[in-house]
């Protein structure tokens, strides 16, 4: 699959040395980004020994807290692709500096989070559909952890600033770091000290806070090192926001299909939804995995740029590209090979496996074209390509929307629907396809 056929071959060194930069960020990246749903994985299994109503108010708090969270990615992405070019511009003490305003606007983000979520926090659980008996435990849960929010944003601000500078390893020992402490923590205070679903929101808070003042002390000792500045720079932090604003677009766009996609599902029948859980549990598993590749991209891509290495970014680009198609065919294999034994580990009904099946299958075969939507996504995100992907975004949403609610009418199930969000994901495709062989991202220089 070739990206830009007019570039000249490329020597195979180029491109070892291309695949060791890519291996070096990715496989840290992926490691760091499956250690977060592993926080709720164990706060799940510890709370749910206290009982049915207190892991369904978790359930309802954590759906919450992790919309509200996930909606300010660009936090890190934005930072990411900043804090790249102007590390390959050679200035590192702008490129921190550029950081450190992100990470001024996570903790202002932060604080108007907690503003909200405070005094609404019975309201948001109640429209979320809690039963009585678990809302008492959903809304304390929300209302203590929504404390930690600032510490989170930070986390993912500071994240973005270390993989802008080509820094993957970090992110990944915090995050094994925090889990540790979050296991620890909620097992002594759920238990130990008998607080209940409060000692797991409590724990978690703590291990947040940790995690961002880890985060804080490796930027603040690069900043000391390199003479940038660490206070506030209203200018900046504008400026950082002003950045967040396109990829705030996209991802709300994203969230909205996603979001469709399981009301659909729930209109088909129990068996569907059932089924519809299961199939998108493995889909966002597989997502960590390509994403940990374009996360990979944005960083690399942000360097070469920022360095004015146009052809270099290109070289790059395609190289991405071969990568992904290669780790969709990888994964789409594995889905194919371990369907005998992946379903049955969700459920013993037959009727949600049957149906789940034929899903599965499309799933599998469309991991190759996964694998270039994430890597072309990546690389525009690291070449702060972002106006351009939010308007991608709510062109694909807009085509997608029509065809998902159409299927509970025309048929076809739960197979049908996901045959339309394959159909989002070639739409996806041929958006950053066409934007990629524009060459309109190969933006050079420090800014853009």
């Amino acid at each position: 699959m070739v990206l830009m056929t007019q570039a000249p071959a490329r020597p195979r060194t180029a491109r070892r040395r291309h695949d060791r930069e890519i291996i070096t960020l990715a496989v840290p990246a992926f490691g760091a980004l499956v250690a977060e749903p592993l926080f709720v994985m164990a706060d799940s299994a510890i709370v749910g020994h206290l009982g049915t109503a207190q892991l369904a108010g978790l359930g309802i708090a954590s759906a919450l807290l992790t919309t509200a969270v996930s909606i300010f990615v660009f936090l890190a992405y934005a930072t990411t692709a900043a804090v790249a070019r102007r590390v390959g511009a050679g200035d590192l003490a702008s490129a921190i500096r550029q950081g450190m305003d992100g990470i001024w606007l996570a903790l202002l983000l932060g604080a108007a989070v907690i503003a909200v979520v405070l005094p609404t926090a019975p309201l948001l659980v109640e429209l979320f559909g809690a039963s009585d008996t678990a809302a008492p435990y959903a809304t304390t849960y929300l209302r203590i952890s929504s404390l930690g929010i600032p510490a989170m944003l930070v986390v993912l601000a500071a994240t973005g600033v270390l993989r802008g500078l080509q820094n993957t390893r970090t992110p990944l020992y915090v995050a094994i770091g925090g889990f540790v402490a979050n296991g620890a923590l909620n097992v002594g205070l759920v238990y130990g000290a008998g607080l209940g679903i409060a000692g797991s929101a409590w724990g978690t808070v703590i291990a947040q806070c940790a995690m961002a003042a880890v985060y804080l002390v490796v930027v603040v000792r690069g900043a000391h090192q390199h003479g940038a500045s660490l206070r506030p720079d209203a200018a900046g932090i504008k400026a950082s926001a002003q950045a967040g604003v396109p990829l705030l677009v996209r991802t709300l766009s994203l969230r909205a299909i996603l979001m469709i996609t399981t009301a659909v599902a729930a209109r088909l029948g129990d068996a569907d939804i059932a089924a519809h859980q299961i199939i998108l549990s493995l889909w966002s598993l597989l997502a960590f995995a390509l994403d940990a590749l374009a996360i990979a991209g944005q960083a690399i891509i942000g360097r070469y740029l920022g360095a004015g290495d146009a052809q270099g970014a290109r070289n790059v680009c395609r190289r991405m590209v071969e990568w992904g198609v290669a780790a969709g065919l990888v994964l789409g294999l594995l889905v194919v090979l371990s369907r005998p034994v992946f379903l049955p580990l969700f459920t013993a009904d037959s009727t949600v496996r049957d149906t789940a099946l034929p899903a599965l299958v499309i799933v599998a075969l469309s991991q190759p074209i996964c694998g270039v939507v994430f890597i072309l996504d990546g690389v525009l995100m690291g070449a702060s390509d972002g106006p351009y992907l939010a308007w991608a975004m709510v062109f694909t949403l807009a085509v997608f929307t029509p065809v998902a609610l159409l299927v509970p009418t025309f048929g076809g199930g739960l197979t049908a629907l996901w045959a339309a969000m394959t159909l989002m994901m070639t739409m996806r495709l041929l958006t950053l396809w066409w934007r990629a062989r524009s060459g309109r991202w190969v933006v050079t220089g420090a800014t853009r």
